[in-house]
C-alpha cells in the first residue's frame, strides 16, 4: 500500500470526521474557516510518485478511485485550488482515459475496490456497507438471470435460477429497507451526499456519483424484459451510465442491449413463468422501496424548495422524474407514452 493510500484510510477520514462533525453541528453543508486546506496540502504531498509505486500493484482502476477519492474530498469542503491540484487532475485524466471511465471515483471504488468511507461516521460507515451489500446482491441476480439466458427457459435447472434471482433481489429490498431504518435522513444530506456531487477534474466537469452505477440492474432490466433496448429513454440512462461503471461492466452493457429479453421466451415456452413473474416482481418491489423510502425521504423531503442538490448534476425535479419512470418501468405499471411491458406480462400471466 502506497503513503498516498495509506494517508486514505488514516489522516483523510480523520480530517473529513472532524469538518463533517463541525457542519452538522451548524446545521449547515458547510462552514468556513475550519482549516479544510488542510485536506488539499497533505493529499498533494503525497502524490508525487504515486503512479510509479502503484504500478507495482497492478490495479491501475483502484488507482483511479485513490485520486478521486482525494478530488472529490476537495470538492467538497470547496479547496479545489488549480495549481495544487493540478497534478491530481493529469494523473487522473490519465488513468481515465487509459480505462475508457471517466476520470473520477465511482461507487465502485467504495464498495467493490476495497471498503472505502470518507469519515469514521456511523451513518456514512453503514451508508456505504449496506448500498454495497445491494450492489453484490444484484450482482448475484444478475448472473442467476445471465445463466437462464443460456441454458434455454425450459431447462430443468432454470426452476434453481430464477429461484436464485428471487432471493437475492429480496436481499436488495431487505438492504434497502435496513438501511432507510439506520441512515439519519439529515446525516445523509449534510454530510455524505456532498461527497458525491459533480466536480470538475482540470476543465471539465464530471457527474456526481450514483450508487447504481454498475451494470448489474440494467442487466436484470433488459434480461426480464422491463425495459427495452430501443425506448429511447433507457438507451440514454445506459448511455449517460457507461463512463461511470468498472470497465468489465461496460462490456456487459453492451452485451445486454444485445440479448432477447427472456420475457419473449417465457411467452414461447411458459414451463417455469410462475417463478419468472416472481422475480420481476421482486425486481419492482426492490426498486419501488428504494425509491419511496430513500430517494424521497433523503433527497426530497432534505430538499424542500432547493433543486440543485443532486449528485448527478440536473436539477432534482429533473432527477426524481427519472427515477419514477425507472419505478413504472420496472413496477410494469402502465405508463402512457411509455416502452413498458405491462400488456406482455399480463399474457403471461395468463397462461400460468
Amino acid at each position: 500500500m502506497t503513503e498516498f493510500e495509506r494517508w486514505l484510510g488514516e489522516g483523510f477520514v480523520q480530517l473529513n470526521t472532524v469538518f463533517e462533525e463541525a457542519y452538522f453541528a451548524a446545521g449547515q453543508e458547510y462552514a468556513p474557516d475550519l482549516g479544510q486546506e488542510e485536506v488539499l496540502h497533505e493529499g498533494a504531498k503525497r502524490l508525487p510518485g504515486l503512479e510509479r509505486e502503484h504500478s507495482l500493484e497492478g490495479d491501475r482502476y483502484r488507482l483511479l478511485g485513490s485520486v478521486g477519492l482525494y478530488l472529490a474530498a476537495c470538492a467538497r469542503h470547496r479547496v479545489e485550488d488549480e495549481e495544487v491540484l493540478a497534478p491530481a487532475w493529469a494523473l487522473a485524466t490519465r488513468l481515465g482515459t487509459s480505462l475508457g471511465v471517466a476520470p473520477r471515483y465511482v461507487f465502485a471504488h467504495q464498495s467493490l475496490y476495497g471498503f472505502r468511507t470518507f469519515t469514521s461516521l456511523p451513518d456514512e460507515q453503514a451508508f456505504v456497507r449496506l448500498n454495497g451489500l445491494a450492489v453484490v446482491a444484484y450482482e448475484r441476480a444478475a448472473h442467476a438471470l445471465r445463466l437462464v439466458a443460456t441454458t434455454g427457459v425450459d431447462s430443468p435447472v432454470v426452476e434453481h435460477l430464477l429461484g436464485e434471482a428471487r432471493r437475492a433481489l429480496e436481499d436488495v429490498l431487505s438492504f434497502n429497507r435496513v438501511l432507510a431504518e439506520t441512515v439519519d435522513p439529515q446525516r445523509f444530506y449534510l454530510g455524505i451526499r456532498p461527497y458525491f456531487r459533480s466536480h470538475r477534474v482540470g476543465t471539465q466537469v464530471y457527474r456526481g456519483v450514483n450508487a447504481g452505477d454498475f451494470a448489474a440492474v440494467n442487466e436484470i432490466d433488459l434480461l426480464l424484459g422491463l425495459c427495452r433496448a430501443d425506448d429511447p429513454f433507457y438507451q440514454r440512462i445506459v448511455a449517460e451510465k457507461l463512463p461511470y461503471v468498472p470497465p468489465d461492466h461496460q462490456t456487459r452493457l453492451h452485451q445486454a442491449v444485445l440479448v432477447e429479453p427472456l420475457l419473449h421466451r417465457f411467452l414461447r415456452e411458459p414451463l417455469y413463468a410462475g417463478l419468472f413473474l416472481d422475480v420481476c416482481r421482486a425486481h419492482g418491489a426492490a426498486y419501488a422501496l428504494h425509491h419511496g423510502r430513500l430517494v424521497k425521504p433523503f433527497l426530497e423531503a432534505q430538499a424542500g424548495a432547493e433543486q440543485d442538490v443532486t449528485a448527478s448534476g440536473p436539477p432534482l425535479s429533473v432527477v426524481v422524474a427519472e427515477l419514477a419512470h425507472l419505478v413504472d418501468l420496472r413496477t410494469a405499471r402502465p405508463r402512457a407514452g411509455a416502452f413498458g411491458a405491462h400488456e406482455e406480462l399480463r399474457r403471461l400471466a395468463e397462461l400460468v
